[in-house]
């Protein structure tokens, strides 16, 4: 009985947490400053959670089951999250394929930083800005931190940011460094050549944390398990004003009615929610040319098809992919073969190849991998045996001198015989006579 009820509770616990969002939040306040936003995850069939970020009873999983398939962090100056969730337990949240929005400011805390550096990400140290002299808002005559940002700076993959064709972005907050030699870091957003990343009431008297476009403001992971994170240094890139303020920069003649917050905002969470570029494959079928089934083994030297279904996750469906850069290998130890699928139809690869001249146990390897795209891997092992001796030819067109030195050789042997024993005959009628 105790089993049956921990079953039911199992299930109606992956029930709810089907497209169930964590909020956490500094105040109840953003919850309002940010309601575009939050509008807008509702509208596409989130289940928000709105919770302080040091609420006591913060959980995300119970009875080994999570309760959320992605968090957001609207926190910046939390010290100490509260509750059962720590650094800990939101990397291992990661580590089970949870994806992760977190906004920062200038006055992020240290438990956010750690959050960063365990995803490959390293925050400006609390109360530094992202400065820039010449790219600012009109708006913004102090400090010169309130950005305009072109659409330009934005990474090149619309999978991620959507178009780079959309309005100025306003950016107010924090400086990030990626770690560059992490495959898996994407610099989504990064500032103008002219910008450094410094606090602004100090005089600079040591090398700022960073300068240029070395400065990432919105940072982003895809881990290896597809789990993804975003990191932005500013929360107010979120917020209801900066989706809805006019641009004018200060020094230069760009000008926009509306930024372009709302449209890259809206991109970014639908991919760190996994809403696009998310890819899966429907079918891998192989077999001989001319058949239907896969054999039991193949033999060298044998002509081959191979067929791999791939769909794309858009609008809530599963749809046929398209691209022309989906390779398959066929490995050994060392890939023998490799070639472009040709996309047939309804996203069907297909490839044709002869099996190389060496037996031994491969596999047909797919291993998709592009910027902003989840990992595609797939692999189907074979047993490729010798040929049979029944399989062999009987004769070999090179090697009929040798078939004729050898039958050669035979005739010579009994014609000599012949002879020889002949030859002895004679001598014993001589002698006898």
């Amino acid at each position: 009985m105790k089993s049956l009820i921990l079953l039911l509770f199992t299930l109606f616990v992956n029930v709810k947490s089907q497209g169930n969002t964590l909020v956490l939040l500094d105040n109840q306040v953003i919850k309002e400053t940010h309601s575009i936003f939050f509008k807008s995850l509702q509208d596409r069939g989130y289940t928000l959670s709105f919770k302080i970020a040091d609420d006591s009873s913060l959980v995300l999983s119970k009875y080994g089951e999570y309760m959320y398939e992605n968090l957001i962090i609207f926190a910046p100056s939390v010290v100490e999250f509260g509750g059962n969730l720590n650094v800990d337990t939101i990397t291992q949240f990661i580590d089970n394929g949870g994806n992760v929005l977190v906004a920062g400011s200038e006055a992020t805390g240290d438990v956010l930083r750690e959050l960063a550096s365990e995803v490959g990400f390293e925050v400006d140290e609390e109360g530094a800005f992202v400065i820039d002299h010449l790219n600012y808002d009109n708006s913004d005559e102090g400090q010169h931190t309130k950005l305009v940002i072109s659409s330009e700076n934005l990474i090149d993959a619309p999978v991620i940011v959507g178009s780079k064709g959309v309005a100025p972005l306003l950016y107010q907050g924090t400086g990030i460094l990626a770690d560059s030699e992490n495959p898996l870091v994407l610099p989504l957003l990064i500032a103008d050549s002219t910008a450094y990343s410094y606090l602004p009431d100090q005089p600079i008297k040591e090398y700022p944390h960073a300068i240029g476009k070395d400065i990432v403001l919105i940072a982003g992971l895809q881990a290896r398990n597809n789990a993804r994170v975003v990191f932005s240094g500013s929360l107010s890139f979120f917020s209801d004003e900066y989706f809805s303020s006019n641009i004018e920069r200060a020094l230069g003649q760009l000008k926009a009615p509306k930024s372009g917050n709302e449209e890259v905002a809206t991109a970014i969470s639908q991919w760190v929610f996994k809403e696009h570029g998310r890819l899966q494959v429907k079918s891998v079928l192989h077999h001989k040319a001319g058949e239907k089934a896969p054999p039991h083994d193949y033999t060298v030297m044998d002509d081959v098809v191979y067929q791999i279904g791939i769909e794309i996750y858009d609008n809530g469906k599963w749809k046929p992919f398209a691209a022309n850069d989906v390779q398959l290998e066929f490995v050994r130890i060392d890939p023998f073969v490799r070639t472009t699928l040709k996309n047939s139809a309804n996203g069907v690869y297909e490839a044709k190849f002869k099996i190389p001249d060496v037996y031994g146990v491969y596999q047909f390897k797919v291993d998709y991998d592009r910027v902003g795209y989840t990992r595609l891997y797939s692999t189907t092992q074979v047993s490729v045996r010798p040929l049979q001796h029944t399989q062999y030819e009987r004769f070999i067109d090179c090697a009929y001198p040798y078939y004729t030195g050898a039958f050669s050789m035979m005739l010579g042997v009994f014609v000599f015989s012949i002879v020889f024993l002949h030859m002895k005959d004679d001598d014993k009628k001589s002698k006898n006579e």
